[in-house]
């Protein structure tokens, strides 16, 4: 089982609407479990959120670091590090 930040966690709850409709999660402890359940990663850098993207296939050819950071599965964490989560 994977293991998140408390702050990680904390990021993802508040900012759930950005990836989808409705919440998906209604206390910390559901986000961490939905965060375990689809196998999020954090990233320590955009370029890791780059090759991470690219590994899994999404066309993110000639996209800008900044655009990075705009997609709706990447959650800044404000720290310089990332949170992916392909729902």
């Amino acid at each position: 089982m994977r293991e998140y930040s408390r702050h990680c966690v904390e990021v993802f709850f508040e900012n759930q609407g950005q990836l989808f409709d409705r919440p998906v999660a209604a206390s910390m402890e559901e986000a961490e479990e939905f965060l375990t359940d689809c196998m999020a990663v954090v990233a320590g850098s955009l370029k890791e959120v780059r090759d991470y993207l690219g590994d899994a296939g999404m066309d993110i050819e000639g996209m800008s670091l900044k655009e990075l950071e705009e997609i709706e599965e990447v959650f800044p964490l404000g720290d310089g590090t990332y949170l992916i989560v392909e729902a």
